[in-house]
Formats: structure tokens, C-alpha cells, sequence
């Protein structure tokens, strides 16, 4: 066990360039979770936490960042992700924003 028991300062960045919301924790990269933008809806297609950090709660501390942010900019959200689709059916916070992934959507995520 580390002499330092103090949980890090976590931190979840938005890089729209490279599509993908970041989890700092004390300024090191802990994770990440991507998407695609589909109208208005951000899909997330993809999430990894780094094997060394899981079983801490950082999957749900970045996804529920990522999910305010997506919130915050008027967008809502879908998820191919399992991750975040499981993310989703445990906690309702975001209900009113989720949307399901349709047909159609999958199709133009293919292009």
C-alpha cells in the first residue's frame, strides 16, 4: 500500500480533436473514452482504463464526467461502448439526454 492514502485529484479533459474525453488523475492519463458525433448526439463507441487502475471507480468517475460535459454543451447521448451502455442502465442521471442507437445511427457510424 502506498504511504500516501489520499484518493488523487481526478480530472476528466475534453479533446475534440481527437474525440475523446480524458481521465487525469494528478495530471497522469488514467483513461480514456471516445465517440463519434452523430447530429446531435455524441456516441460513445469505445472506453479503457489503464489495467493498473481498475477496480477504483475511475471508469464511472470518467464517464460520468464525460457525460456532464456532453450535457453541459446541449448535445445527448448514445452509446455502442458496453461499457458506457452498462454505465448507463445503473445510473439514471442522464435518462432525459440517452437516446437509443437506431439503425440508421450504426450505419452512418460505419462511413
Amino acid at each position: 500500500m502506498s504511504e500516501n492514502s489520499e484518493s488523487p485529484s481526478t480530472e476528466v479533459v475534453h479533446h475534440p480533436h481527437r474525440h475523446r474525453y480524458v481521465l487525469l488523475a494528478d495530471g497522469r492519463e488514467l483513461g480514456f473514452t471516445q465517440y463519434i458525433d452523430s447530429g446531435d448526439d455524441r456516441v460513445f463507441v469505445h472506453t479503457e482504463i489503464d489495467p493498473a487502475e481498475e477496480g477504483h471507480g475511475y471508469g464511472s468517475t470518467l464517464i460520468r464526467g464525460a457525460l456532464q460535459q456532453v450535457r453541459e454543451e446541449g448535445l445527448r447521448i448514445a452509446a455502442t461502448c458496453p461499457f458506457v451502455t452498462a454505465w448507463l442502465e445503473k445510473h439514471h442521471d442522464f435518462d432525459d439526454i440517452v437516446d437509443p442507437v437506431s439503425i440508421e445511427m450504426r450505419a452512418s457510424l460505419r462511413e
